[in-house]
């Protein structure tokens, strides 16, 4: 289990483990225009660091459109682990009821799916992306959008998610799941995460 937490004025995040321990910190890179004109669609670069401050994963989006009428530029983003060596992909698909996206490997091969509910507002209530087999029958894990402390939320412009796995997936495409948080938060939730 990872929870992201981050403050929108900052454009930095905390991952800690299950403990509440910060195991990484990460860095949003873009520019001003990006951010505030192409806020959901934006490209940008997110350096994730121990706690030491050696980079340790790179997650790079490009500007894509975030429209489900065009299926042929789906949201797709690279995560590497170290930086410089692919560690995987997260890539959108196309479907006209919920949020679908594949996890590769280096590869691009497939290898989970991550899929979304219905609706994702949630009514503060937490929302949850299941990860599952590549069957989509089994649900092996699940990224979590908390709104429990949505007061705290409000008042401190911070807001959490939950990454739940199994502790034997290999350590690339753990990373490739925290790029894809980063992604589900951009698309769905509206910025509510430290920067996006």
């Amino acid at each position: 289990l990872l929870a992201i937490l981050g403050t929108e004025t900052s454009s930095k995040y905390e991952i800690k483990n299950h403990l509440g321990q910060r195991v990484y910190f990460a860095v949003e890179e873009n520019d001003c225009f990006d951010r505030n004109l192409c806020s959901p669609i934006r490209s940008f670069t997110i350096r994730i660091a121990d706690n030491t401050g050696r980079e340790v994963i790179t997650v790079n989006r490009p500007l894509r459109c975030n429209s489900c009428w065009f299926p042929c530029f789906l949201q797709e983003l690279e995560v590497q682990s170290p930086p410089g060596t692919i560690a995987g992909y997260v890539v959108q698909n196309w479907d006209p009821f919920l949020p679908k996206f594949t996890i590769q490997n280096e590869s691009k091969e497939d290898v989970l799916k991550i899929i979304g509910p219905y609706a994702t507002c949630g009514c503060f209530e937490d929302v949850d992306f299941e990860v599952k087999a590549l069957n989509e029958m089994s649900t092996i894990g699940k990224i979590s959008k908390y709104w429990s402390g949505f007061v705290n939320n409000v008042f401190t412009n911070t807001a959490n998610f939950g990454i739940q796995v199994p502790v034997d997936l290999d350590v690339r495409i753990k990373a490739v799941m925290i790029g894809a948080c980063f992604l589900i938060d951009l698309m769905f939730f509206e910025n509510s995460l430290d920067g996006l």
